[in-house]
């Protein structure tokens, strides 16, 4: 049919939203949480968790984040540390350092800082930093 109306499926992230904060708001402190939120108002401080943040377009974050997976479509002022991944999206505008195993950074965003790509490791791993050969080698001419 020409004329037939398009159904969006909603499926994954969208579906499963634990809070949404919407641009109307404004937070100041520091924002614990499980689940995933989508948070597209205006927040300064902390923010921390284990799951999934989603800053929308129209988000404005003034905070250190540390979460499981973080992704960017607004603008961020302040480190991101994503244990899983971190996603900055097409409308991203970040000024600060960003690190996670995962870093995905697509066109057109804007973004000031240092990117550290980590090794993702189980908790039940030791943290063991690689022992360098410091000896002298006689070259001979």
């Amino acid at each position: 049919m020409l004329w037939k109306k398009k159904t969006v499926k909603t499926t994954g992230k969208a579906a499963d939203l634990s809070a949404y904060i919407d641009e109307a708001s404004e937070i100041e402190g520091k924002y614990t949480f499980s689940g995933t939120v989508m948070l597209n108002g205006q927040f300064s401080g902390e923010i921390s968790s284990n799951d999934t943040l989603i800053i929308g377009e129209k988000g404005v974050v003034n905070a250190t984040i540390h979460a499981g997976i973080v992704l960017v479509n607004g603008e961020v002022r302040g480190n991101i540390l994503g244990g899983e991944r971190v996603e900055l999206r097409g409308t991203a505008r970040v000024y600060g350092d960003v690190e996670a195993p995962v870093v995905v950074v697509e066109e057109g965003v804007l973004f000031e800082g240092h990117c550290r790509m980590t090794k993702g490791r189980s908790d039940d791993a030791p943290a063991t930093v690689p022992q360098r050969d410091l000896s002298i080698v006689n070259l001979k001419r």
